[in-house]
């Protein structure tokens, strides 16, 4: 491959580092990930995680994980703990410990001041909602607040005020002065502090001023030296001001790149409405299976590299999409595909007796774990006189016979990795409703060992009757109904599928199940993908359906 076509295969990104580092402008990649400790991560999260770290390995540079804990109201350790959680499961590095927003606080305070000292600072005692009204709009001019003209000493004393707790939440701010005419909004005077007395999961009550977000942001990177901050386009218009508080500070001047966020199809994205999912009951909780965090993901049992791979998929673009979630499914199956052992489990049984097989025969089948895996080895399955097959797999009389390659009166199929068996009767309750099957086998047709001749198109799995386990599956469906839900203009909880879980406590897996872990995951034969649950306790297994073996939604 050319250096051209080598360059035209990266994205922009990844085109901007490496003219940056030909030409010296940067001597090394110094990313990070900084999130607010105010929700778990999501799939959307995910995305940047990757981004961030993955170009900081790419280019043998750093990637820092840094909370953004400047709004103690909303921010808790049990979310750092989970965030921490989040992105060692994915298999991230970020240094001996974590960093903090709130590490910088003093430093921030420092820089307020600076900009006071300047002229660039004042403090102002309007309301919240006479600032917002000041603002005007893009189109109007702004109207200056009446505490803009106030002296560097009075505002100095007034900030001090602040600081020391003597001023009342809500009762001052300080604002940037810069331009109140400005069409980006954000230029316009923005608040940089403002008072919270609230108790901080790490400084406690040490402050009761908190930098706001666009004033912490861009001066926590340039502390750490970050040479590309990478943020979704919603803070694209937030970018002046970044360079503005760089160059008014006289500070390292990091850089400010927007990439598209990840807007994926009946999913929703929004920590708000996340936290409002889990607080109104409609999900079990943040790790709930069918909830796009992280931990919710993981409990369903999709795995890093899944995601990974979904990330590097979709790629890094410059313009706001849909993702189809189909890709996300797609990667879970092709990891799955490759690592999970295949197994027997019956959602819906069907009672099966053996009319020619001795009552006490218990014959050993052996078979494949993983037929894409040598290494997988095989399990040996007991076959005998009673056993269970799927509902779906017999009709009476078929809509279409020569189709069909399952059981029926008179038809012959494959127990997988057993004999042919042919159906010689059925049994019927009051309702008309099948609930047992009367077959015979044919011993001369033992999978591996099949002397008959006979070819049949239909292989079925079973389990024994005997040795059959019990367990609880739950199978999950995507949350919402819509696919864009970016674009609704009611109520998004409206838009919730009442058929995203269904549970089923009827069902029955092959014996080699019993010894199932928490995490395990396996290939239902015909069914799908699952993983044993948290939930699973001794007696009681259950299981999280991951993913179906195809996507069958818009079917």
């Amino acid at each position: 491959m050319s250096e051209n076509e080598n360059r035209e295969s990266l994205n922009f990104i990844e085109q901007m580092i490496e003219e940056d580092l030909e030409s010296g402008k940067n001597s090394m990649v110094q990313t990070r990930f900084p999130p607010e400790p105010n929700g778990y991560l999501h799939i959307g999260h995910a995305k940047s995680i990757v981004l961030n770290f993955g170009l900081a390995e790419k280019y043998n540079g750093k990637c820092n994980l840094r909370f953004d804990d400047t709004n103690p109201a909303k921010e808790s350790t049990e979310y750092v703990d989970a965030i921490i959680e989040d992105i060692k499961w994915l298999g991230y590095e970020y240094g001996d410990e974590p960093l903090f927003t709130s590490d910088y606080f003093e430093t921030l305070y420092q820089y307020a001041l600076k900009l006071i000292q300047k002229g660039k600072a004042y403090i102002d005692d309007q309301s919240a909602e006479e600032i917002s009204a000041g603002k005007t709009n893009p189109s109007t001019p702004g109207i200056p607040s009446p505490f803009r003209t106030r002296s560097i000493e009075e505002n100095l004393a007034l900030f001090e005020e602040m600081k020391s707790g003597n001023c009342e939440e809500g009762s001052r701010v300080l604002r940037a002065k810069i331009d109140m005419d400005s069409p980006n909004m954000h230029m316009r005077d923005p608040i940089i502090y403002r008072i919270k007395k609230v108790d901080h999961h790490r400084t406690g009550d040490k402050w009761c001023i908190y930098p706001n977000y666009d004033f912490a942001h861009g001066q926590s990177d340039s502390i750490e030296h970050v040479t590309y901050s990478l943020c979704t386009l919603e803070f694209r218009d937030h970018k002046p001001l970044y360079d503005w508080f760089i160059k008014e500070l006289e500070i390292f001047p990091s850089e400010q790149t927007e990439f598209a966020r990840l807007n994926l199809g009946y999913t929703i994205v929004s920590k708000r409405k996340l936290l409002q999912l889990v607080e109104e009951g409609k999900v079990t909780g943040w790790d709930d299976p069918r909830m796009p965090t992280i931990s919710g993901l993981r409990r369903r049992g999709y795995t890093p590299n899944s995601i990974k791979n979904f990330a590097h998929k979709i790629g890094v673009a410059r313009r706001d999409g849909i993702t189809d979630i189909a890709l996300l499914e797609h990667s879970i199956r092709e990891d799955l595909n490759k690592t999970a052992n295949r197994v027997f489990g019956i959602l819906d049984p069907l009672k099966v007796v053996i009319t020619n097989w001795p009552e006490d025969k218990v014959e050993m089948m052996p078979a494949v774990n993983n037929p894409g895996d040598e290494t997988a080895g095989t399990r040996e399955m007991p076959l005998t006189r009673e056993i269970y097959i799927e509902q779906g797999d017999f009709l009476e009389n078929p809509p279409s016979p020569k189709k069909w390659y399952r059981l029926g009166p008179d038809r012959e199929v494959r127990l997988k990795y057993g004999y042919i068996v042919k159906c010689v009767d059925f049994v019927k309750d009051a309702d008309g409703n099948i609930t047992e099957l009367h077959c015979e086998y044919d011993p001369e047709t033992r999978s591996g060992h099949d002397t008959s001749g006979k070819k049949v198109k239909g292989t079925l799995g079973w389990v024994s009757a005997d040795h059959a386990v019990s367990a609880e599956i739950r199978q999950y469906d995507r949350l919402f109904k819509t696919e864009n839900l970016n674009t609704i203009e009611d109520d998004f909880l409206n838009h919730l599928n009442p058929d995203s879980l269904t549970v089923n406590k009827s069902v029955l897996l092959e014996p080699s199940l019993a010894s199932a872990q928490v995490g395990d995951q396996f290939q239902f034969e015909r069914q799908g993908y699952f993983i044993v649950d948290g939930d699973t306790t001794e007696g009681n297994l259950v299981f999280n359906r991951t993913v179906t073996l195809r996507d069958n939604w818009k079917k």
